[in-house]
């Protein structure tokens, strides 16, 4: 299985091509699973600057596979919408055949290390980082303009919140030192923590101590989200509630487990975190308990069972 169309999938098509040439007593079945980059960064910028080759040699590879999949619907349709405006400039016929070979499987989420910390775990984590739970908003992502992360600067700087909450940034990417200036103009750079080393052990529990989540993505030329497992990592590590927008795929992540904002749009933001931080703890639970419950589809144990039920029928 590939988790990328390029340059992955040609070391699983080479595998196989390896192991049929050698006349190994194996049955060997290839899934390609597309992600958002594959189209936006690829197919999409080919067609757009007319590099063709590029964009055959992506759709060609991936339709060489047993299986296509897609990380979301939205990813799904922008594949073959994608694929039909090649169509449609050279005359070739990838849309039909993606529309009826290419099926949906969600992001696969180790959900053991989200669903099962202790209190005295999350406490220890925070105290490590300066932190007490339900004392700040989280952004965990990596650090790029489509993410709004300065929207949400600039939102925490309109909101009550922003008098005794600590708004925690924690990333990596092209634009850190853009959102640290940003941060450090806004009046506000004393109440803004950047991390930009948290690991995947301590992940979970960053999560789990905030008094909200927020991913502000907006759709932008260079990228979209395209499903937002963060976010769905949120909702299985519990704590406070997941403000985010419904850019992309989100929607497919959080279904109607999220506060939802207005993309680009501080005022949006700030309120929906004014409302999160007014709610009640019995609300709270119960918002937690409900995102939980929906997230736990995205646990790779139920995501490779319908991955690979087509493969168990065949046999």
């Amino acid at each position: 299985m590939s988790l990328y169309l390029s340059p992955h999938d040609r070391a699983v098509t080479d595998a196989r091509r390896i192991a049929l040439a050698a006349g190994l007593p194996a049955r060997v079945t290839t899934i390609a699973e597309a992600v958002g980059s594959d189209v936006t960064n690829i197919i999409r910028s080919c067609v757009a600057d007319g590099r063709f080759g590029a964009a055959l040699d992506v759709l060609t590879s991936y339709l060489a596979n047993d299986h296509c999949v897609a990380v979301s619907h939205y990813t799904r349709d922008l594949i073959i919408d994608s694929a039909a405006e090649l169509d449609q400039r050279i005359g070739t016929t990838f849309a039909g055949q993606l529309a009826e070979r290419v099926r949906v499987s969600y992001p696969a989420i180790d959900a053991g290390p989200y669903l099962r910390q202790s209190s005295e775990s999350i406490a220890a984590t925070l105290a490590r980082r300066g932190l007490s739970r339900n004392g700040y908003l989280l952004f965990l992502s990596r650090l790029g303009l489509a993410k709004g992360v300065d929207d949400l600067i600039a939102g925490f700087a309109r909101t009550a919140a922003r008098h005794d909450q600590l708004l925690v940034i924690a990333g990596e990417g092209p634009d850190k030192s853009y959102f640290r200036e940003v941060a450090a103009d806004s009046g506000l750079g004393h109440r803004i923590v950047f991390l930009d080393d948290v690991d995947d052990a301590e992940k979970p529990a960053l999560m789990a101590g905030c008094s909200a989540f927020v991913l502000p993505s907006k759709p932008r030329p260079e990228f979209t989200e395209t499903f937002g497992i963060v976010l769905a990592e949120k909702m299985l590590a519990g704590g406070g509630p997941v403000i985010t927008t419904r850019t992309g795929g989100i929607g497919e992540a959080v279904g109607e487990h999220a506060m939802i904002i207005e993309p680009g749009d501080p005022d949006s933001i700030a309120a929906r975190i004014d409302q999160a931080l007014a709610l009640g703890d019995p609300q709270r639970r119960a918002m937690a308990a409900a995102a939980r419950a929906w997230a736990e589809q995205f646990d790779r144990s139920q995501v490779f069972d319908l991955l690979l039920a087509p493969l168990a029928a065949a046999a």
